[in-house]
């Protein structure tokens, strides 16, 4: 099994020319896993007050959770080449600008539109790394192991941001200042976002015809799998197009209480570690969980192709759900270290699996601004379960916080099971096939 997924992964590098594109990417992504934490450390410290840090965190996120959407339909009509260049450069300004306003002192209200307008601007690498690298996938005829294996790899590869990106504010907090980390967020949004944006791939998702809404990328081999004309293609169009809409807004759904759940935890997690007296294991104990969970998502690549995306997406939720349920009785750091990555097993093949369903229902032309769409909600969902279970924790303990993230596991789990993707349009082997019309 080793030697396979090293072939596969091997396989999936290669797609991009060789390892530049993905550590560029990576690279790329990892302001964005930087500066919600960031801004938070940043202005609390110099402003004094955490309720000014929370108002700011909050519009950035509630900016990116816009955004993104926004960002990538641009990406999908005009190529994404000028517009990740421009968005990476402006949310480099953007990041620097709320630095210096931070530093300066500036009023609330400034350092909150600031916050917005980083969120609004963050160019969305991860999402459109992926909607490239299924494009040039497509386009070399990959077989669906390897389809698989890029949708693994790019969801290892955001689980590892994720974790790297806040330990890193944290050692630049501690040994330096806030200002420092998000000088580095800048400093990568211009170097590796722009790198992204300039690398010979993306003309894998360059729009026809000026970017006409609908049209299909050229050179992206996104080709829909049906016979041109055929009775199946004239006959599912309407009653098709309503099932793909359907099953879009049950994927976003799912990824909103799947960030739900992180939120959720995040805020469980540090009132228990502050409870038991060990606020500082509370990062600790998350990073443990986003590694279990990267781990697991880059042996996603193996599960045979006879297990259809439906069935994962219901196993991933029901185990989500059910490793969530420890959480309630957990009273001590070291079993709560145990509890929660275990739990991590389940996040990623949840998340992995949402995004190949996303990848096989929407219409090729609209790729990357679904991938933005999913990831939005991720964003979104998190900050507000971390809104909402905040609040709960402090005035009734961890477990009650604990409990919101059981609630939206729960959601989650009764989501898949009563969506029914395969009816959308079923492929080979029960798999999802790329569709070819507006959802």
């Amino acid at each position: 099994m080793a030697g396979a997924l090293v072939t596969t992964y091997r396989t999936v590098i290669g797609l991009g020319g060789g390892p530049l594109l993905p550590a560029v990417s990576f690279l790329g992504r990892l302001p964005t896993a930087m500066c919600q934490l960031g801004s938070l450390l940043l202005v609390a410290r110099t402003s004094g007050s955490l309720a000014t840090a929370g108002l700011v965190g909050g519009a950035l996120a509630a900016g990116q959770t816009v955004g993104g959407p926004v960002v990538g339909r641009l990406a999908d009509r005009l190529g994404q080449r000028p517009v990740v260049l421009v968005a990476a450069l402006l949310n480099a300004c953007a990041v620097t600008g709320l630095v210096t306003g931070a530093l300066g002192r500036a009023p609330t209200a400034g350092l909150a539109a600031l916050g917005v307008l980083v969120g609004l601007s963050v160019p969305q690498v991860g999402p459109l790394s992926r909607s490239r690298m299924v494009a040039l996938a497509r386009h070399a005829e990959a077989d669906e192991r390897t389809v698989s294996g890029v949708l693994s790899l790019e969801g290892t590869l955001d689980e590892t941001s994720f974790v790297l990106g806040p330990a890193l504010v944290g050692v630049a907090a501690t040994v330096a200042h806030p200002a420092v980390a998000l000088g580095l967020a800048a400093a990568l949004l211009a170097v590796c976002g722009v790198a992204f944006a300039l690398h010979p791939t993306a003309r894998a998702v360059a729009p026809v015809g000026g970017g006409r809404r609908g049209a299909p990328s050229q050179g992206s081999g996104l080709r829909d799998p049906r016979p041109e004309g055929s009775a199946l293609a004239g006959a599912e169009v309407g009653r098709g197009r309503h099932r793909r809409r359907g099953t879009v807004y049950a994927l976003r759904s799912s990824a909103a209480l799947q960030g739900a759940m992180f939120g959720a935890c995040q805020a469980g997690i540090t009132a228990l570690t502050e409870e038991l007296g060990a606020p500082g294991q509370s990062g600790l104990v998350y990073a443990a969980m986003g590694v279990m969970s990267a781990v697991v998502g880059l042996a996603m690549a193996s599960v045979p192709s006879g297990v259809t995306l439906t069935a994962r997406w219901r196993a991933a939720t029901c185990a989500a759900l059910v490793l969530a349920l420890p959480l309630l009785v957990v009273h001590s750091l070291g079993w709560l270290y145990v509890v929660v990555v275990v739990l991590g097993s389940a996040y990623a093949p949840h998340l992995i699996t949402l995004f190949s369903l996303t990848e096989r229902v929407v219409p090729a032309a609209r790729l990357g601004e679904s991938m933005a769409f999913m990831t939005s909600g991720i964003i979104g969902g998190q900050a507000l379960a971390l809104m909402a279970a905040g609040p709960v924790a402090e005035k009734y303990g961890p477990g009650a916080a604990f409990g919101v993230a059981v609630g939206t596991a729960a959601a989650a789990c009764a989501l898949a099971w009563a969506a029914r993707p395969e009816r959308a349009r079923e492929g080979h082997g029960g798999a999802l096939a790329p569709a070819s019309s507006a959802g």
